[in-house]
């Protein structure tokens, strides 16, 4: 029967547990007097009870078997109780049953026995022995069992050596990283054994840090240059008791990914550089731009009767309307805002395209059109389908190394039924760019308009173009499809709906300056004296009467200090910025009209119903701006 259990179930575990069993009472009960103040002690008079408790009690450190008792002998029991638990094993005997405790150790039932009547003192050590031994044992059995989950389950690559380099213990992931057929081939050899020569500087890593028996870590690249394989690689000596390094731990993590993320990372930042690198480049260039216009415009008539100077300054204005059109461009790729849809004729867009396509392509590349004449119109950004279009013909040049052609054509295409879900049935003006390039591979063709996902080296591309295009056209409502042959080229189809409404036409400059509704005092304030002297120039030849002031402060105080009827000022200055400028005029004027002007595309921050004239611009888009803001007081 089941006996004397002390304390609760939490100490009992803290304090080991004993089984005794023997088929006398009294001895039971002097066991548990001799051990219960250090033992949780359990006690069963028959052995088929004593096999059910060591089934159910997985915590018996110990058992305590007499050999005889009726229906089981000490030793047949302690060989069936060697099945079911890792409990340590006594045999209690007399004299006469030595040969139960050979046949006992024999068959693998007992660790050590006690002869009766027994020592008090030896009794009490050899159940000391034994719940340590115990415990040691399970402490083992753990520290292997995590050291094994680590390595089957851990991610990265994981392996144990000696300190002569040895593999004494690793896992299948890092058995794979050194092409072995499995971890145990791997025991007891070095690494350039199994893996070959190019591992000579992982061993000289490692022999470094058991000799500094210090922690490293480092990071190394494998395979081909062009995709490597990067791990980052952390070495641990391990002391024994004396401190002597004995072995050395090694994990290996792939960090590939993360290291294509931090390129393309760099890659992004180096975009958003470019693109506030544009911005400022464009302002600059567009104070330029306008100074030289605006004189161009005001030296005009006083050349009109001298032909050869009238032509060369025509031609001069032409040029700077050139460059004003390419810094727009720039503007558009600097300026991040959302898409500004209208009714476009493809075919026009494209057409304008011609000198950012001769400059960006370079001499190597022939431009081919072939466009529709009956091309259906479409709902879609300008400026975005250009970026597109010109994002789409570099990766042609990019694919073409000695040169080729890159040719752009369109056409209308009624779309019936269609296999892509993004191709809805309906009509659609297409718009084709290929080229006569590499191609691309089909393995990687499905990939290409993937975020990130490039085929140029490092440095050569941030994967973003194709995945920016595919966005435009799906925002518009249509969808994007690619044909690549290797050898051959690619083709990239954009399917954009056909509209029904009017092309919008485009903004035309009036031919001449609006005269002025009313005698008015204009103040002009901007920091770049060549606009502010050219601004001023064109409202004196209006009829205005104007003032300058190089800032937004001093524009303030002048403000102050005189009445006028309108304040013309650029957006971007030091110190206090047109904007700024704006806010306080409309805080303390509020019925004073006020007109931006801005070359830069911070202007994009502008609020809504702040009137604003872009830069460069022509005197009479300048006139009709100021005469329209007068005109209610007129």
């Amino acid at each position: 029967m089941t006996a004397g259990m002390t304390n609760n179930a939490t100490t009992s575990i803290l304090r080991g547990t004993i089984l005794a069993v023997d088929d006398e009472p009294d001895i039971l009960v002097a066991l548990e007097d001799l051990l219960e103040d250090e033992y949780r002690v359990l006690t069963t008079s028959r052995p088929a009870e004593a096999l059910e408790m060591i089934a159910s009690e997985p915590d018996i450190d110990v058992i305590l078997s007499d050999q005889r008792m009726p229906g089981l002998t000490g030793d047949a029991l302690l060989a069936q109780a060697r099945e079911i638990s890792d409990a340590q094993a006594i045999l209690l005997t007399g004299y006469a049953d030595i040969s139960a405790v050979v046949s006992a150790l024999n068959r693998g039932g007992i660790t050590g026995y006690v002869t009766k009547p027994w020592d008090p003192s030896l009794l009490r050590n050899a159940v000391r022995a034994a719940h340590e031994r115990h415990r040691l044992a399970r402490e083992l059995a753990t520290e292997r069992a995590l050291l094994r989950g680590l390595l089957d389950h851990s991610g990265d690559a994981i392996a144990f050596k000696d300190a002569q380099g040895r593999y004494l213990r690793l896992n299948a992931r890092m058995a794979t990283r050194l092409g072995a057929s499995s971890a145990e081939s791997c025991l007891g050899r070095r690494e350039a054994e199994v893996a070959g020569p190019a591992s000579e500087a992982a061993e000289a890593a490692d022999l470094a840090a058991i000799a500094s028996g210090a922690p490293t870590e480092t990071t190394v690249a494998s395979g081909p240059e062009a995709a490597p394989t990067w791990n980052h690689v952390t070495r641990v000596p391990i002391r024994d008791a004396t401190g002597a390094v004995v072995n050395l731990a090694v994990i290996e993590r792939d960090v590939t990914e993360q290291r294509l993320l931090e390129t393309r990372l760099r890659q992004a930042d180096k975009m958003q550089a470019l693109g506030t690198l544009a911005g400022g480049v464009a302002h600059d260039f567009n104070n330029l731009l306008t100074a030289i216009l605006g004189s161009l415009e005001l030296a005009q008539p006083k050349v009109a009767g001298d032909a050869r100077l009238s032509r060369l300054m025509g031609n001069a204005t032409q040029a700077a309307q050139r460059g004003a059109a390419l810094t727009k461009r720039l503007l558009t790729f600097s300026h991040r805002r959302e898409l500004q849809a209208r009714t476009v004729d493809l075919n026009a867009v494209i057409r304008g395209m011609d000198d950012l396509l001769g400059r960006s392509l370079g001499g190597f590349v022939q431009v081919e059109r072939h466009l529709d004449d009956d091309l259906w119109p479409a709902r879609v950004d300008p400026d975005q389908l250009e970026l597109a279009i010109l994002n789409l013909c570099i990766n042609g040049r990019d694919a073409m190394p000695e040169g080729g052609v890159v040719a752009l054509s369109t056409r209308n295409e009624t779309v019936r039924t269609s296999a892509d879900p993004n191709l809805k049935p309906g009509d659609y003006a297409v718009i084709a760019i290929r080229d006569t390039g590499t191609g691309i591979p089909p393995e990687i063709l499905g990939r290409v308009f993937e975020p990130f996902f490039t085929t140029k080296g490092v440095g050569q591309g941030t994967g973003l173009g194709l995945a920016m295009v595919f966005g435009l056209v799906q925002q518009s409502g249509g969808t994007i499809r690619i044909e690549s042959e290797v050898g051959h080229g690619t083709t990239v189809l954009l399917y954009l709906p056909r509209s029904h409404e009017a092309v919008a036409a485009a903004p035309v400059a009036a031919s001449a300056p609006a005269p002025a509704p009313r005698r008015a005092r204009v103040l002009v304030v901007d920091d770049d004296p060549q606009v502010r002297h050219v601004t001023a120039s064109f409202l004196n030849g209006f009829g205005y009467d104007e003032a300058e002031v190089p800032s937004g402060e001093a524009g303030l105080a002048r403000l102050e200090a005189e009445r006028f009827d309108l304040v013309v000022a650029d957006l971007a200055m030091p110190g206090m910025s047109g904007l700024d400028l704006a806010e306080a005029v409309r805080q303390r004027w509020p019925a004073l009209p006020f007109l931006l002007v801005t070359g830069h595309a911070e202007a994009a921050r502008i609020p809504a119903d702040f009137s604003v004239l872009e830069k460069p611009f022509p005197s009479a888009d300048l006139a009709a701006r100021v005469a329209a803001l007068l005109a209610p007081e007129g």
